[in-house]
């Protein structure tokens, strides 16, 4: 149970962290994947949907962490979210010529072992 926590904890430190960045620059973090956010409506889409989204998920696992009948459904959901984002980001590398795209290298890198550890953890409450 120790592990998972320390997954969630970490989890939740990125997802602060990065729902931050993009909530606050929008436009700064969305072309570090050179995305190019074209009007208002644009900035305020990534700042709700990238910053929002993960800001809710972070308190979603912060309240796993203080109740365990959320823990298992917390690294499930994690499970689940990142092997769906791995699958759209090879899809997406494999159709728009991904070789050249080090940030989804990166990206896909993160949510694969994002993922491995959630699943990890998951696999250590069944014990």
């Amino acid at each position: 149970m120790l592990f998972a926590r320390i997954v969630l904890l970490i989890q939740i430190a990125a997802l602060i962290v990065l729902g931050l960045a993009y909530f606050i620059r929008p436009e700064e973090m969305a072309s570090f994947s050179g995305a190019l956010l074209m009007g208002n409506a644009a900035v305020t889409e990534v700042r709700a949907y990238y910053g929002g989204l993960q800001l809710g998920l972070a308190a979603y696992l912060a309240m796993a962490l203080m109740r365990l009948d959320l823990l298992r459904p917390a690294l499930i959901l994690l499970v689940l979210l990142y092997s769906a984002m791995a699958l759209a980001r090879i899809a997406g590398l494999w159709l728009d010529g991904g070789t050249q795209q080090t940030f989804n290298l990166y990206a896909l890198l993160l949510e694969v072992v994002s993922a491995g550890l959630a699943w990890w953890a998951l696999r250590g409450l069944s014990r």
